[in-house]
Order: C-alpha cells, then sequence, then structure tokens
C-alpha cells in the first residue's frame, strides 16, 4: 500500500510505526511541518506554516478553529502537489487530529482511509480545564473556548474512517459518537531497550557524579509547568532537603510552556523557586534543562525515587519509559495515572495537592528504598505484559493500519 502519515511534528508518535511499515513493502511517506526539523525514518515532505493565529479580539471564540483551517489549508494544498506532481496517492492516510492537518484531505483524497491519531478531546468537566483552581480562574463564560476548542477536533473524528487513542483514558475524552469508532493501542515501549541497569552512572554538567543506588529523586517533564504539577513537586522539596541531607535532586524539563498559559513574567520555574528561595540544600537540586535521550534513560536507571505528577490530560510517555526501568515511580492520585499504576502493587499514589503526603512520600521512598523493590519488579512487569513495543503495541498498530 501506499501510507501517508501527517504530523506538523513527524515522526512523533509514528517514531516507530512508519518505519516498521515500510520494512513490511508498503510506500510510506510524511507530510510535516516546514518547522519541524527532526530527522525522519522515511521520506518527508514539508508544508508552509500557516501565519501567525488571529489576535483574539478579531476571531474571538473562533480563534482556534481559525488557526487550525488554516494549517489544514496548507497542508491540504501540499497534499494536491503531492497527488498531481508526484503522482502518490495514498490507500492510508494516518494524522494526528490535534493541529487540523487531516481536516481536508479527504478532498484531495476521496478514496484513501482515513485514520485519526485521537490523542486528546477537550471538555468543560473533569478534565484539564479548571483542575488546578490556582492556575484557572472559572466564571459562568469559561466553558465557552473550551467548547469552541472541540470544533477541529470533532469535525477530524466524522471524517475519519476510525481512531486510535493511546490509552483508555484518553479515549473516553471523546464523546461516545465519536468514541465508537477509537481502537486503544499505545504507541509501545521499548523494553529491551529500557530497562534496569544496576551499573548505571552518570556525570551532571556541575560535575556531581550519580551512580546507581544513590540516593537520587527524579523529576522529568518536557517543561516545567503546572500541567505536570511542578509547582507540588517544587513546594515539596524543602521538607525532603530537610529530611534527607544526603539526596541529590535531579530535574529534567526545559523552561517554556507545552500546555497552558505562561506566566505573567518570567518562566514557570523562576516563579516556582522563588517560593522556596533560601531552602537549606537547594544546591543538590539540579535543573538540567533538556538532555539527550541516552542521559534520560541512564538518569532512570540511576534513580531512587521517581515523582511523576499530571492534572487530567494526555499520560507522558516518560511514566511507562521509567517504570520499564524498574524505577520506584510515586504520582499524581489523577485519573490518567491510575489506568497504569496500582497504589502499592508497582507505585504509589498521592493526592496531586497534598504537598504534606508528597513531602513525606518522596522522603519515604529515599530512606527506605529496600522496602520497594518488589514494585519496582512489579511497574516493569507492567510495562512488559502491557504495553511492550516489538511484541504488543507495534503488532497491533501494524494491523490498525494495513486493515487486518
Amino acid at each position: 500500500m501506499k501510507i501517508l502519515f501527517v504530523h506538523q511534528n513527524f515522526p512523533a508518535q509514528f517514531k516507530h510505526l512508519a518505519p516498521a511499515l515500510a520494512a513490511r513493502g508498503h510506500e510510506v511517506v510524511a507530510l510535516t511541518a516546514e518547522s519541524n526539523q527532526q530527522q525522519s525514518p522515511v521520506q518527508i515532505y514539508r508544508y508552509p506554516m500557516p501565519d501567525p493565529a488571529p489576535a483574539p479580539g478579531q476571531a474571538r471564540l473562533a480563534t482556534t478553529y481559525m488557526a487550525m483551517t488554516d494549517r489544514a489549508h496548507r497542508v491540504g494544498r501540499a497534499a494536491f502537489q503531492l497527488r498531481d506532481k508526484l503522482c502518490f496517492v495514498p490507500d492510508v492516510i494516518f494524522g494526528h487530529t490535534g493541529w487540523g492537518e487531516t481536516l481536508f484531505l479527504k478532498e484531495v483524497f476521496p478514496d484513501a482511509r482515513l485514520l485519526a491519531y485521537a490523542e486528546f478531546f477537550y471538555g468543560t468537566r473533569g478534565l484539564d480545564v479548571g483542575f488546578d483552581p490556582e492556575f484557572s480562574a472559572q466564571d459562568q463564560f469559561s466553558g465557552f473556548p473550551v467548547i469552541a476548542r472541540q470544533a477541529h477536533l470533532a469535525l477530524a473524528m466524522v471524517q475519519a474512517d476510525a481512531g486510535l487513542a493511546p490509552t483508555e483514558w484518553q479515549a473516553d475524552t471523546f464523546p461516545p459518537e465519536l468514541r465508537d469508532k477509537i481502537t486503544i493501542t499505545h504507541d509501545g515501549v521499548d523494553t529491551d531497550a529500557l530497562r534496569p541497569d544496576p551499573q548505571a552512572q552518570i556525570t551532571l554538567p556541575n560535575g556531581r557524579h550519580l551512580r546507581a543506588g544513590d540516593e537520587v529523586l527524579t523529576y522529568v517533564t518536557r517543561n516545567i509547568e503546572p500541567y505536570r504539577g511542578s509547582h507540588i513537586f517544587i513546594r515539596s522539596l524543602p521538607q525532603v532537603l530537610a529530611a534527607r541531607p544526603g539526596a541529590q535532586v535531579v530535574i529534567i524539563g526545559g523552561d517554556g510552556v507545552s500546555y497552558g498559559a505562561a506566566p505573567a513574567q518570567g518562566t514557570w520555574k523562576e516563579h516556582f523557586l522563588s517560593e522556596i528561595a533560601g531552602t537549606p540544600g537547594l544546591e543538590r537540586v539540579h535543573f538540567v534543562g533538556r538532555v539527550p535521550y541516552r542521559d534520560y534513560v541512564t538518569l532512570m536507571q540511576v534513580s531512587r525515587a521517581h515523582a511523576y505528577l499530571t492534572i487530567p490530560f494526555v499520560l507522558s510517555w516518560s511514566l511507562l519509559e521509567s517504570m520499564a526501568m524498574g524505577a520506584h515511580v510515586v504520582a499524581s492520585r489523577t485519573a490518567p495515572v491510575e489506568e497504569v499504576v496500582v497504589d502499592g502493587v508497582n507505585g504509589q499514589l498521592v493526592d496531586f495537592f497534598d504537598i504534606d503526603a508528597w513531602s513525606e512520600a518522596l522522603t519515604t521512598a529515599l530512606a527506605h528504598p529496600e522496602r520497594f523493590a518488589a514494585r519496582r519488579v512489579a511497574a516493569r512487569k507492567t510495562i512488559v505484559e502491557n504495553y511492550d513495543l516489538k511484541r504488543i503495541c507495534l503488532p497491533r498498530l501494524i494491523r490498525f493500519v494495513e486493515g487486518d
């Protein structure tokens, strides 16, 4: 078959799937944004980036829809070029619903089977919006822009022949009329490559050398921001540092914003750190920014306790990867996490907002690693048996695309 992947940040969720399909003899190409400079495992073509989104005062509640349809228009024009100049007519198109890229592709390729990566459907209740009142002022009109933001997501799913979501919880964010189209299969975790390593060691940028077995607390996020509970974790540190004078805390994450709003000034990291300024032991907290993937893996293998927090939103790959590497995960008791982490079995769950409980749980995890050896084993077992890339997820993803 001829298969077209569409994703503004390709390969993204299709990192393993696209080359696997190519290896099976399919002709696989990808269409991505011109700003995306990532290396691709398959032939890629780029569409021009849309103009900046209109100012909220211009489009008001339609701002997001205008931005997404503008992007869809660019993708559609590029798709016509694929068809008319390169004679590429796909049998299957697989695209992410999040940025509007698939909206006009059925007009270009009416006979193609359109598959939608259905990652998340925004809602006014029970999801990310309004979960943390500290960062989301609510009034009687707060739900209006959320519903407006559903427009391109719903339209993409209506047009799709089938959808795929990585977790049950994420699939269930879609309304029943669309949920019935969605198959559940995670992108997969390479448990052969991501595994415990008792010999792991790493040197941080400041020269601090860490080995597996050292008293190391880790926290990982794409960017340090409220969506991933960075404020809760940082606020829990003073008690942890006081109770564990030998502990080293390593925080991976950039200073930008992936989700939600930016702070009024500065960065979220600066904002949260200012709250605990002067705390004894802060020199043992190492912000290493974004690191090469190999260093991230090594840090997970070194970690004695790993904190993972998220509001009700898309589940991070890092949670499953850390569990595959046998980390002792202390995680937020939020719905997407509870699908994977069972309290007291393969990790520990803590109320998202309970800073004292976080401090206590992390302190105990650092002080008594022997108590949690069984949880580490169970954590890896959970990933191997349910999310293994080569033996479980990738075969299912291939069948989904091939239509078996």
